[in-house]
């Protein structure tokens, strides 16, 4: 009896949230341990799907930079990044899209419609809705994109439809060119085009750290300019700084609240919409 008025009271706690959010669109950003171990996948895969079920339109950006890496190398080339961003040669873009479109992307269409809900595999080259052009930067990144314009219309459309749309972030230049998008910041422009009401990012870290070796630094809540700051002196490094800049692009563009999470969390979707703490950083204008 204990046990059930616990999940009683749980969904009642819900309730103001599943209220607030009957309706919106929530763009997250999908990757890292999260979408690798198993356990970790079906977990996440089931909250979408439950957030889809109450009423929500939850539309989700995979990264694949594991697996892009780990394909790479089994074909003797080394990956190389640059403040978080892959280096993109002819050679590595086939392999990332390779990856990306048509491995990663229709195993989480499968995995999807295993848990219960509807998935609409894309990459940003359908409809065009990813326009991108070449990242210029003092390091040559190759073909790696940066997105000029986002068309939502395709993703509107699936997900009028009952489905959830999974984008692969793929770009196209408009002569055709395939760009290497990061998937945060691809997440990010999404977000902002459908005028989403979340972003959130699952990580493999609790949140944003002050110290980077030091979990229990984590910031709960900063503003847009604390984030910046934090870019400027340091505080954020590596695969961290893609993140916090799609929080930074999202929020520009309208996005009221940006979320970083610990993908490695149990149910830790649910944990961030449902519930009055919530985890990890949220960031906001």
């Amino acid at each position: 009896m204990e046990n059930l008025q616990q999940r009683a009271n749980t969904l009642i706690e819900a309730l103001p949230y599943l209220r607030e959010f009957w309706g919106a669109t929530v763009v997250i950003k999908y990757g890292g341990a999260a979408m690798v171990e198993p356990g970790l996948k079906a977990m996440v895969l089931q909250d979408v799907v439950l957030l889809r079920y109450v009423g929500m339109n939850p539309v989700l950006v995979h990264g694949g930079g594991p697996e892009i890496s780990d394909m790479m190398r089994r074909l003797g080339k080394e990956p190389t990044f640059v403040r978080g961003l892959r280096v993109t040669d002819e050679e590595t873009m086939a392999i990332a899209e390779m990856v990306l479109v048509g491995r990663i992307n229709q195993d989480l269409v499968a995995a999807v419609n295993a848990a219960g809900g509807k998935a609409v595999g894309l990459s940003g080259k359908h409809g065009c809705m990813l326009k991108a052009v070449k990242q210029q930067a003092e390091v040559d990144l190759g073909l790696v994109g940066v997105i000029q314009e986002v068309d939502p219309a395709l993703i509107r459309t699936v997900s009028a439809q009952g489905y959830i749309p999974l984008i692969a972030p793929i770009g196209v230049g408009d002569d055709g060119q395939t760009y290497n998008i990061n998937a945060d910041h691809a997440a990010g422009k999404i977000a902002g085009a459908l005028q989403a009401t979340k972003l959130i990012l699952l990580s493999d870290v609790p949140g944003l750290l002050r110290d980077v070796k030091d979990e229990t630094s984590l910031v709960l809540s900063l503003t847009a300019n604390q984030a910046r700051a934090m870019i400027a002196n340091g505080q954020v490094e590596a695969g961290m700084i893609p993140k916090v800049e799609a929080c930074l692009e999202a929020l520009a563009a309208g996005v009221p609240r940006c979320h970083i999470i610990d993908g490695r969390a149990p149910h830790a979707l649910l944990m961030e919409m449902f519930t009055d703490v919530g985890i990890g950083t949220m960031v906001v204008p």
